[in-house]
């Protein structure tokens, strides 16, 4: 007779007692309520990212290479906790956050909201300067009740995160529980979650997170975020239900797990394992406790026979003479080399990122995947890979360049790319075009994930000169040897350049348009079409480099054609992009953008970021400096210069404003600051505080506004270098100390004090306008925008190396020289 259903799970449950088997996901005590809370990613103002360092094997990352398994896992951290975690490609998450929870007799703490939480390193050299992204974090209860200490790292050898928590209380019946919210398969919404012994785990299909202790966790649970899970029931006041497992429904799910607390000090290493299944989530975890706090931690810094980040820093050839001309004594350039190395995906070599956060990511919904600025702009990206030659690192830079064709538009682009290309097809099928190719090829995607599947299709042509610019650096730094060179531009920069002499109809996706150079689709901040200096500068400098590549490469018609079109590019500038007739200062000055070659005509641009479309003569930027760093245009040139007291000018009125000065406490003077724009909205409300929408298109008129970015004080800085020395008198070749000391003191030093207190550098820092009772931002900080930003740190290392080198990093002598015959 065959027993009942409820009889054989009975029965079976015994027999696994019986042999000491540990039950998994089919646990009986199932916690209900899915799919629980809506789900949210994490607060983007990060005081610290790391993954550990790897090296390469003929440029890809391989377990040869790394003597061991390379960890492909990455981590943020955020007032005081462990934010967002990546395994497996860089944007995907599978952890939202990680923090302690405090229980008292008459009190539960939040170790985010309820302590004051401070940020150091754990290796630094004797100077003081990190030499490790591995942290120590200390969070103090506001009432002196108790402090937690963390130390937060990678394992190299494993796909884990070690987490050593050193918990201290006086206070009787004080008790302290791990909360793990679980994003996996960077969603936070598709998860189930089970106990096994004194482990958690969390996983969405086969891909899985597992959190083990050093020493036993007590009363494991999980259940469905704000429903069922452990948080919720100590808001209610203790834990009632134990749930085991979240069973087979999906959803918000979250994990609690009391620490062993042993007498006023309790020392406990938590380990995080990640894998694309059950068992190599285990592995990774047992095999990271297994070799213990000490050695792991030796490895991910680099101590000893281990390769780690000390080792990293010492290979940078150019980074010990720049240390004379930080104002910090180098502690914010070893910082920005090794967080620039870390945004760089470990399955695809050479993909850098943009940012390793989502901006305003606690306002960002997580119910489905989203990659946020952990994501291949090629802008970004050249700035990124520029900031690693000027440190010496002559590898990553390289791979880099080569990692580029990856997101190049080709005739295959659209039938092999990711979602746009299915939406092509569908269009296709229906009758609803005749091409389901990609029309012009040979532009640089505007976005893509770091595997190339394509996210954002508008054609931005700086993002397609800026390949050409870096190919052409590397070769003349004597990394892409005359062999290489040659075979890079019939791959590569060939067909680039060619898209930007001829344009072309372009068709990928939603985006159907007719490219006609210089004018561009959309210029370098993705919101208007038209003739942008900035854009045009680049366009230019990369039609001059590759007219250079051409010739080497014995293709003489090309590179004539090439210069020819920079040529004449240049020789429309100022007549399509500089008004005589504006309505700011003394009326003559660059525009940001020009959707037409008359400047004088007062068009209005688009509307963009909740702001009204202004006439194109209020609104000023500095993307004409641009000109001047590529060598378009001496520094000197009067239209420049006369340019810079409208776009300085504090009687502007707030909206348009482009630059803000800010002061420090204990620091002497004023510090100078530009935004992206007048008439910025990408920002936070003045009026209700509120940050820019992350999932529709904002409200027109709400207020929204652009803040500061540092990444224009350097290159103010390195205008301004390339000024002084254009000033310099006949047979004077060189900088005094005194110039070089106040270019440093005003320009690098503005910028270290952009930086937070983990030395991360920010999108956006606040100007001190509008209403902020949201944030409560303090002037001259960070916003929630996005931290860290890479270009920023880009940025401020090629300050400081054209400050070593007293000429601009970037500069491209070629270009002055050619465009002058």
């Amino acid at each position: 007779m065959q027993q009942p259903a409820r009889f054989r799970k009975t029965l079976l449950s015994v027999l696994i007692g019986a042999l000491g088997i540990a039950q998994t996901a089919g646990a009986a005590n199932m916690a209900p309520g899915a799919p629980g809370a809506a789900p949210f990613w994490s607060y983007s103002g990060k005081t610290g990212i790391g993954t550990s360092y790897e090296q390469y094997e003929d440029g890809q990352y391989s377990p040869q290479a790394a003597t061991g398994e390379v960890s492909k896992v990455w981590f943020s951290l955020a007032r005081g906790i462990v934010t967002e975690t990546m395994f497996g490609l860089i944007h995907e998450a599978q952890l939202r956050e990680m923090q302690l929870v405090i229980q008292g007799p008459d009190f539960l703490d939040l170790e985010a909201r309820d302590t004051d939480s401070e940020i150091h390193y754990l290796s630094v050299d004797d100077q003081g300067r990190p030499t490790s992204l591995a942290y120590k974090i200390v969070n103090r209860d506001r009432q002196g009740r108790y402090e937690i200490e963390k130390h937060i790292f990678t394992d190299p050898d494993a796909d884990s995160l070690v987490i050593r928590v050193i918990f201290r209380s006086q206070e009787p019946g004080i008790q302290a529980y791990v909360h793990i919210d679980p994003a996996i398969g960077n969603d936070g919404s598709g998860d189930s979650a089970f106990v096994d012994g004194q482990a958690l785990y969390a996983r969405e299909g086969e891909t899985t997170l597992v959190v083990k202790a050093s020493r036993p966790l007590e009363q494991p649970i999980v259940g469905f975020a704000g429903v069922s899970d452990g948080l919720t029931d100590l808001k209610d006041g203790k834990l009632e239900n134990r749930y085991d497992s979240t069973g087979d429904a999906a959803g918000n799910v979250t994990m609690l797990a009391r620490l062993p607390l042993a007498g006023s000090e309790t020392t406990l290493d938590l380990v995080v394992g990640f894998g694309k299944n059950r068992q190599q989530a285990d592995r990774a975890a047992d095999a990271t406790l297994a070799r213990g706090y000490a050695e792991v931690l030796a490895h991910y810094n680099g101590e000893g026979e281990a390769i780690g980040w000390r080792d990293y820093l010492a290979s940078l050839s150019g980074l010990p003479a720049m240390y004379a001309q930080s104002a910090d004594n180098g502690k914010l350039l070893n910082v920005s080399a090794m967080v620039l190395k870390a945004q760089e995906d470990k399955s695809n070599a050479g993909a850098l990122i943009a940012s390793l956060s989502n901006p305003w990511g606690e306002t960002v919904p997580a119910e489905s995947g989203t990659t946020g600025y952990k994501a291949v702009w090629p802008r970004d990206f050249y700035q990124c890979a520029m900031a690693l030659l000027a440190l010496g690192d002559r590898q990553t830079p390289q791979v880099a360049f080569e990692y580029l064709k990856k997101v190049q538009v080709s005739e295959a682009t659209s039938l092999t790319q990711g979602d746009t290309s299915a939406y092509i097809h569908e269009q296709k099928q229906e009758g609803k075009t005749e091409d389901a190719g990609p029309g012009a090829t040979g532009w640089f995607l505007q976005k893509t994930h770091v595997d190339g599947e394509i996210e954002w299709v508008g054609v931005q042509l700086d993002q397609t000169a800026m390949p050409i610019m870096l190919g052409y650096k590397l070769w003349k730094a004597g990394i892409l040897d005359d062999a290489r060179i040659k075979h890079w531009y019939q791959n590569m920069l060939k067909p680039a350049a060619e898209f930007l002499t001829r344009g072309g109809q372009v068709k990928v996706g939603w985006n159907d348009w007719k490219v006609v150079p210089p004018q561009t689709q959309q210029e370098r901040w993705e919101e208007q079409w038209g003739y942008s200096p900035s854009t045009t500068a680049a366009v230019i400098a990369g039609l001059v480099a590759a007219s250079e590549v051409a010739g080497h490469a014995g293709d003489g018609e090309a590179a004539q054609r090439f210069l020819d079109a920079a040529k004449g590019y240049s020789d429309k500038l100022e007549a399509s992009m500089v008004t005589r007739k504006g309505s700011l200062g003394d009326g003559h000055y660059y525009l940001r953008i020009t959707q037409n070659d008359d400047p004088d005509d007062g068009a209005p641009l688009l509307d963009n970021n909740s702001r009204p479309g202004l006439p194109e003569h209020q609104v000023l930027d500095a993307g004409f400096l641009e000109l001047v760093r590529y060598g378009v245009r001496p520094a000197t040139d009067p239209n420049i210069v006369g340019s810079l007291d409208e776009l300085d000018s504090q009687e502007l009125p707030e909206n348009l404003k482009v630059k803000y000065l800010f002061s420090y406490p204990g620091v002497e003077g004023e510090f100078p600051g530009w935004r992206r724009y007048g008439n910025d909205g990408y920002g936070e409300s003045e009026i209700s505080a509120i940050n820019f929408p992350a999932t529709e298109a904002p409200q027109m008129n709400s207020g929204l506004r652009g803040r500061v970015w540092p990444i224009f004080t350097g290159e103010r800085g390195h205008y301004e270098l390339a000024r002084s020395k254009a000033r310099l008198p006949a047979g004077i070749e060189a900088l005094s100390a005194e110039q070089l000391a106040q270019l440093r003191n005003t320009y690098v030093k503005a910028m270290e004090l952009f930086a937070n207190e983990g030395l991360m550098l920010p999108e956006q820092v606040w100007d001190g306008v509008g209403d902020n009772s949201r944030h409560g931002y303090v002037k001259g900080e960070g916003t929630d925008s996005a931290t860290p930003l890479a270009w920023s740190h880009a940025e401020y290392v090629k300050l400081v190396r054209s400050l070593t080198d007293q000429k601009v990093w970037d500069h491209y002598p070629v270009v002055p020289e050619k465009l002058a015959r």
